[in-house]
């Protein structure tokens, strides 16, 4: 018994004889079925930090190289993905992470204005080569460099947003759900990467996600807790 690709055969088997799945057949079941989960929950990882910055009309503290470098690393890594002929299970939520991303900078970019004309040569940067990336026209021993890249791309585009948040002892307009969304959906990640036999750098990868979404979502939860003490002092 097959279902998007999930083999049910094994477990449900094990379960007609009144017995356990063994681990050898449960753990790629499980994988399969939280990839999907990943890939599910994707659809709308960055919609409440969409929904918060349009609800408030500011981008206040958040960081704009940060957002639009990981419209990079997202391009990267999906490009990576379907050159390498992973599962869609094991790799779907970048697409959605992606168009989510592309949006989302296209907001912060609305309620920055005005932007200086040098911004905008980035945007239009992307654009001209993202199709390339995307289509895998590039010569693999550069498609292998540039996904190592990534890696430094996500954590450089994490840095800025850590250090302003740091600097400011406030996390602004950042959304503790996306980036809760974030954390937990690096750590499953890092387990399906495992269980699929995805290359090394694709779980390395997942692990420095757990790292620095970690490190982001501690903040909102340590400054938002101080904000919340000042706020009854003040009172």
């Amino acid at each position: 018994m097959e279902f998007l690709g999930i083999d049910f055969s094994c477990a449900i088997g094990s379960l007609r004889h009144g017995e356990l799945p063994e681990k050898d057949c449960l753990l790629p079941l499980i994988s399969k079925i939280l990839g999907y989960c990943i890939v599910a929950a994707s659809t709308t990882v960055k919609l409440p930090q969409i929904l918060k910055i349009l609800k408030h009309k500011s981008v206040r503290g958040l960081s704009i190289v940060g957002f639009e470098l990981e419209v990079v690393g997202y391009t990267i890594a999906l490009a990576y993905c379907l050159h390498k002929g992973l599962p869609f299970s094991a790799f779907g939520e970048l697409a959605f992470l992606l168009i989510q991303a592309i949006i989302l900078v296209a907001i912060i970019y609305y309620f920055s204005q005005p932007m200086p004309v040098m911004s905008w040569i980035r945007p239009l940067l992307y654009c001209a080569v993202a199709p390339t990336v995307l289509a895998g026209q590039i010569d693999p021993v550069l498609f292998e460099a540039l996904y190592a890249s990534q890696h430094a791309i996500f954590l450089f585009a994490r840095i800025p947003q850590i250090w302003a948040n740091f600097s400011n002892k406030s996390t602004g307009e950042l959304s503790f759900l996306t980036c809760f969304m974030n954390f937990a959906g690096s750590i499953v990640r890092v387990f399906t990467s495992m269980q699929e036999k995805a290359p090394t750098s694709v779980v390395m990868g997942s692990a420095l996600g757990v790292v620095t979404n970690g490190t982001i979502l501690s903040q909102i939860i340590l400054y938002q807790k101080k904000e919340a003490k000042r706020e009854k002092k003040d009172k």
